[in-house]
């Protein structure tokens, strides 16, 4: 594997599962958790000062190819009604959750993008 497959393969990871890449690291080699937390900050763009968020926007920043699919998914998480779910995905870019803690962003962004969707956490 490459230099640029891993970071490429690390970009892929959700922040969990760079937090448990970290622990891992730190166990195996002996690094220190602060050069972990660079990396874990720089990779889900944490606020600036190394703070860490416990609430995120979830924003639809594109439909995909699964229209369909993004929307039922839509209608899952928030609850509304189907012409109100087809509302926000014909609307993208558009908020789909706020104020949601970031293991329940995570979730809906991981069933948003396993539909083809984009999804950026704010």
């Amino acid at each position: 594997m490459t230099t640029q497959e891993f970071i490429d393969e690390i970009k892929k990871m959700s922040v969990l599962e760079l937090n448990e890449l970290v622990k891992a690291c730190e166990e195996e080699f002996g690094v220190s958790a602060a050069a972990g937390v660079v990396v874990a900050a720089a990779g889900d763009g944490a606020a600036a000062g190394g703070a860490e968020k416990d609430e995120f926007d979830v924003e639809l920043t594109e439909v995909g190819p699964n229209k369909v699919k993004v929307i039922k998914v839509v209608r899952e998480v928030t609850g509304l009604g189907l012409k109100e779910a087809k509302e926000v995905v014909d609307g993208a870019p558009k908020v789909v959750k706020e104020g949601a803690s970031k293991e329940e962003a995570e979730d809906i962004k991981t069933k948003l993008e396993a539909e083809g969707a984009k999804i950026t956490l704010k």
